[in-house]
């Protein structure tokens, strides 16, 4: 059955956001690494198609195959696990036809969808032990399979929107309770455990790295190097920065200082070579787009479409805070792409996805909120 919509429904403005700071972002990609500035505009023009058309079918539709989305989630999971490409002792990407893309993006808007429509069908009974069983049971697989592989820092903000779900659908605050009661003594214990005697189950390297932000002089010259530099190159932009693609000796990104900055340091290079407003630009842009979809959320017609929202939200609002949190040094160094910012066909390709999701239900929402 084809939805009519309303034009003046349509939130242009939204879509402006996402294509104008994906663009800046594609400007900062060739001034960090030219060579792949190519391939971020081709991936731009991919997402923007899928956007389009996605925000003109209704997502009610696209949810009746939340089962298949999942189980189909699992199988490129797993296949990474056996038959996925290696690169930085990290194993997360497959290719299927020719194509190279990362499975652990693509997992976080599948399950944002996959819930939406699950809690729905189960909101009368959200909050007994059954249903809540089975929602961890079913968000735990996937989580494990990316904990796995490794990527230590998408599995926290799976877990992050995951919990961020649970909270706009309507979670008990008895069980929040519970939960945070027990969680945060368990998560203070194992901190004080690595620090204090070096007992983690993390990786060796995520083990240096959360030491190098506790003792950033004694990891200084290894894994606090690259935020050092970070700090170093924001700073050094100043007000205006030293100008797109510049040829400045001092320039800590032309003198290599840090490692792949068109990924998970492109805040680093966007400080020094826009400066404060650049940054500030990008962080507004961001915190828009944020807040549109939070907009949506309140406006949405049904359960399902208001998990959807805030789940995008979420998914960008925590990635956003990670990246730039570890370029400045608020926190350790984990890799993690700066939503629509970063290089990374896979991760700007499933944010539009979302983002063209967003958009429909905004295009159907009720009435009287």
């Amino acid at each position: 059955m084809r939805t009519k919509y309303q034009i003046e429904s349509y939130r242009f403005s939204l879509y402006i956001m996402v294509v104008a700071i994906s663009v800046l972002g594609i400007f900062l990609i060739g001034s960090a690494e030219p060579s792949v500035q190519g391939r971020q505009i081709i991936g731009l023009a991919l997402g923007v198609i899928c956007m389009t058309v996605l925000s003109l079918v209704n997502y009610s539709f696209i949810l009746v195959f939340y089962r298949i989305l999942y189980i189909l989630n699992l199988i490129l999971l797993i296949m990474v696990r056996f038959m996925g490409e290696s690169s930085h002792n990290a194993q997360r990407w497959i290719s299927i036809a020719g194509i190279q893309f990362q499975p652990s993006e693509l997992c976080k808007i599948v399950l944002i969808l996959f819930f939406a429509q699950y809690i729905m069908e189960h909101e009368e009974d959200l909050n007994t032990p059954k249903t809540l069983l089975k929602i961890l049971a079913l968000f735990v697989l996937p989580a494990f399979l990316v904990l796995r592989q490794p990527d230590l820092s998408t599995t926290i903000v799976l877990v992050l929107i995951f919990c961020s779900i649970l909270f706009v659908a309507g979670l008990s605050y008895k069980i929040i309770g519970a939960v945070l009661a027990v969680g945060v003594p368990l998560g203070a214990a194992g901190l004080f455990l690595t620090v204090k005697y070096g007992a983690t189950i993390l990786q060796p390297y995520q083990y240096r790295r959360i030491m190098a932000f506790l003792n950033p002089e004694e990891y200084l010259q290894k894994e606090g190097w690259q935020q050092y530099n970070s700090l170093i190159a924001i700073g050094s932009g100043k007000l205006m920065g030293k100008g797109l693609n510049n040829n400045v000796i001092s320039s800590v990104k032309n003198g290599n200082f840090i490692s792949e900055p068109e990924t998970d340091f492109i805040f680093a290079v966007a400080g020094e070579e826009l400066g404060f407003v650049g940054c500030f630009v990008i962080i507004v842009l961001l915190a828009l787009i944020v807040a549109s979809c939070l907009i949506v959320a309140r406006q949405a017609k049904d359960l399902a479409g208001k998990i959807i929202c805030c789940g995008m939200a979420g998914l960008i609002s925590f990635q956003a805070f990670v990246n730039i949190g570890v370029a400045t040094g608020l926190i350790p160094n984990t890799g993690l792409p700066l939503p629509f910012v970063s290089y990374g066909l896979t991760s700007l390709v499933t944010l539009c996805i979302g983002m063209g999701i967003v958009l429909n239900i905004g295009l159907q929402r009720k009435t009287h909120y």
